[in-house]
């Protein structure tokens, strides 16, 4: 890689760092694109270079947020261990994705932003659902070797990580509340495990 391609990508990595900075401090709407190459200390034309407009520049950080996500979720189905050990794994990685501040600050940004516009919510719905997949697939391999009940496995899948979610997002993003505790966040998985093995392990 050559100095120039080097200097590009921290520009762009600033960027989209100052961008994270301004969407959480104003909100979407009252960000500019002024503002973010300010804070980025680049010219407005070089954001623009990077980021057509203040949607793809948003978008991306969604991606970069749920590639992260993903990556901390990723765990490949495992026919010699026990489910609920495998599923544990994941789902304490999304509980410490959840209390993340930077993630949730985001997230707010990301609903304030969708409110007004259904069309922008559908898209960031939609990537949301990519990024989901882990888990998906994981249930879908788990029932191929004959150890859950045939459901649809996206159903499944959207149904324990809700129960996950009204405990340790809605709350937190609607009503200020503080990210749980660990002891909490680990009652609330276990809890999600007992309800979800009962519904869906074979005997």
């Amino acid at each position: 890689m050559t100095a120039p391609q080097r200097l590009t990508d921290r520009k762009r990595e600033a960027i989209i760092q100052a961008a994270i900075t301004e969407f959480r401090a104003n909100g979407f709407d009252i960000t500019s694109m002024d503002k973010i190459a300010a804070t980025a200390g680049v010219s407005k034309r070089t954001v623009y270079n990077h980021f057509p407009s203040k949607e793809e520049l948003f978008a991306e950080i969604l991606n970069q947020l749920w590639a992260r996500v993903t990556a901390e979720q990723e765990t490949s189905y495992r026919p010699d261990l026990p489910l609920r050990e495998q599923m544990r794994l994941m789902l304490m990685a999304k509980m410490q994705m959840l209390g993340d501040d930077n993630f949730l600050d985001l997230a707010r940004v990301a609903i304030a932003a969708t409110i007004h516009s259904p069309e922008r919510a559908q898209d960031m719905v939609a990537r949301m659902g990519e990024r989901e997949e882990g888990l998906t697939v994981w249930i879908r391999a788990a029932q191929a070797n004959g150890r859950l009940k045939p459901v649809a496995p996206e159903f499944a899948a959207q149904q324990i990580q809700g129960m996950l979610k009204s405990f340790a997002f809605w709350p937190q993003i609607s009503m200020g509340l503080p990210s749980l505790s660990p002891d909490m966040q680990a009652t609330v998985v276990e809890s999600a495990l007992d309800m979800f093995m009962a519904c869906y392990q074979l005997q």
